[in-house]
C-alpha cells in the first residue's frame, strides 16, 4: 500500500493550504473562539464552504463538491495540521444530510442540505428516549395522521446532543403500534423552533450542556417533511446509525483524544520516568499508537469502498468500537503522565483537553450505540454468528409494552404508545 499522494493529491493539497493561508486570520486557531453558540463559527464553516472545503464527497447536486474521500482526508488533515477550529455541525454533516441524501425527497434535499453545509442551519438527531435505553426500536414518541393528511407528535426524547442550539432534527416516531417494534416505524425532519417543541439542557459532569431532553406536545409536521415511507422509518434510522458509526470511528479520523495530541504534548515525559516505568510506557504508547494507524487505515478504506458507491456497512461499528477504546487509552495515559498537572494542564491551542477528556470519554461508549450493541452487530452481521434470542420479534409492539407495564391484553388494546 502506498500512502504518499499521488500527483493530484498533491495538487489538491496544496490547493487547500492556499485557501488556509489565504484566509488565515478569518479562521482562527483552534481554542481562541467559543464553540457551536458562537455566531462566529458558524460564519467560519461558511467561508469554508464557499471556498470548497466543507462537503468535499457529497454530489454537486447535494450542494457538495463532488470530490473523492481521500481528498476529504486531505481537508482534515489541513485543516488539523494548520489548527483550525473544528466545524460545528458535524452531526449534520456526518448523520443528518446522509439520511436525507438517502431517503429525502428531491425538494427536502434542494431546501436543507447546502445550507446544513455552510451551517447556516444546525441539526440534531432525536432517537433516543427515556424508557429505550439502548433498544432503540422500542421507542414511544408517536405520530398520528390526522384527516388533512398531517401528522401530530407527541412524547419526549432525550440525550439529543446541541438539541438547544439546532434548527432542525431528524425524529423517528412510532406510527403503527400494532406490529412488531421495528416496523411500525417512520421518520421526519422537524423544526425545531415549532410551536409544541421545548428543549431541556442536561448538565454533564464536564460542567458543559451539550445533552438535552426535548418534548413534543402535540406537534404538527406536515407529510411533506416525512424521510423515507411511512413504516420504514427503521430502514431510514439504519443509514443514519451506519453514518453515525463512519462518522465516530471508520472514517480515518481520530475519535476524542488523537495519538497526535499525545505525541505532541505529553509523550516527551516519559524520557522523566525511572527506567522500568519508562519501558513499560513505551510500550503502552506503542500500542496505542499501532491500534490508531490500524484504524485510521481501516476507515481510509471504509471511504475508498464509498466513493465507489457503497453504502456504510455494519463493519463500521468496529472501528467505532475500537476507536473509543483507543481514546480511552491515550487519555489515561496522558494524565497518567501528567499527574498532579494534568488538573491544571492545557495543550498548545489553550484548551481543557485533559480534564475534558476524563469527564467526556466514558460517555463515548454510549454514544452511537454501546459497546454491547456494537458488539452484537459485529458478531451477527459482520462474523454471521448466531442471533441472540428476542421474545419480542414478531410481537405487536402494543402487547410488548403490556407485558412491560403488567397490564392486561384487553387494556393494552386501549392503550396508548
Amino acid at each position: 500500500m502506498d500512502f504518499d499522494d499521488t500527483p493530484e493529491e498533491a495538487s489538491w493539497r496544496s490547493t487547500v493550504r492556499s485557501i488556509i493561508a489565504d484566509n488565515r486570520e478569518a479562521l482562527g486557531r483552534r481554542g481562541a473562539g467559543r464553540g457551536y453558540d458562537d455566531p462566529a463559527a458558524r460564519d467560519r464553516q461558511a467561508l469554508l464552504y464557499d471556498n470548497g472545503l466543507v462537503g468535499v464527497t457529497w454530489s454537486k447536486e447535494a450542494g457538495g463538491q463532488g470530490g473523492t474521500p481521500m481528498q476529504q482526508a486531505i481537508v482534515d488533515q489541513e485543516l488539523s495540521r494548520a489548527e483550525v477550529p473544528g466545524l460545528v455541525n458535524l452531526i449534520g454533516i456526518g448523520m443528518c444530510g446522509p439520511t436525507v441524501i438517502a431517503h429525502g425527497s428531491e425538494s427536502q434535499k434542494e431546501r436543507y442540505l447546502k445550507r446544513l453545509l455552510r451551517a447556516d442551519d444546525l441539526w440534531c438527531q432525536l432517537f433516543s428516549e427515556p424508557g429505550s435505553g439502548s433498544d432503540l426500536a422500542a421507542l414511544r414518541t408517536k405520530a398520528v395522521r390526522t384527516d388533512d393528511g398531517t401528522w401530530r407528535i407527541s412524547g419526549q426524547k432525550v440525550w439529543t446532543t446541541l438539541a438547544h442550539v439546532s434548527d432542525y432534527g431528524i425524529l423517528l416516531t412510532r406510527t403503527d403500534p400494532d406490529v412488531a417494534k421495528h416496523r411500525g416505524l417512520t421518520m421526519f425532519v422537524v423544526d425545531m423552533k415549532a410551536p409544541g417543541v421545548s428543549v431541556r439542557s442536561l448538565r454533564q459532569m464536564s460542567g458543559g450542556s451539550d445533552f438535552n431532553e426535548v418534548f413534543f406536545d402535540d406537534v404538527e409536521i406536515s407529510d411533506d417533511e416525512r424521510l423515507g415511507d411511512v413504516g420504514n422509518g427503521w430502514g431510514v434510522a439504519l443509514t443514519t446509525l451506519m453514518a453515525e458509526r463512519m462518522s465516530l470511528g471508520g472514517g480515518g479520523t481520530d475519535i476524542g483524544v488523537g495519538v497526535g495530541a499525545v505525541a505532541d504534548h505529553v509523550a516527551a515525559r516519559i524520557a522523566d520516568l525511572p527506567d522500568d516505568r519508562a519501558a513499560v510506557t513505551r510500550q503502552q504508547f506503542g500500542r496505542a499508537y499501532a491500534e490508531s494507524l490500524a484504524i485510521r487505515y481501516t476507515g481510509y478504506r471504509q471511504l475508498s469502498a464509498i466513493s465507489r458507491g457503497e453504502m456504510p456497512g455494519p463493519e463500521a461499528s468496529a472501528g467505532k468500537l475500537a476507536g473509543t477504546r483507543v481514546a480511552r487509552d491515550l487519555a489515561d495515559l496522558s494524565v497518567r503522565l501528567l499527574d498532579d498537572d494534568a488538573v491544571f494542564a492545557r495543550d498548545s491551542g489553550g484548551d481543557s483537553t485533559w480534564q475534558d477528556s476524563q469527564a467526556s470519554l466514558p460517555g463515548l461508549a454510549i454514544a452511537g450505540g454501546t459497546n454491547e450493541v456494537l458488539r452484537n452487530v459485529i458478531g451477527e452481521r459482520v462474523l454471521g454468528l448466531p442471533a441472540e434470542p428476542r421474545a419480542d420479534k414478531n410481537v405487536p409492539f402494543r402487547e410488548t409494552i403490556a407485558v412491560a407495564t403488567g397490564g392486561s391484553e384487553s387494556a393494552a388494546k386501549g392503550a396508548t404508545v
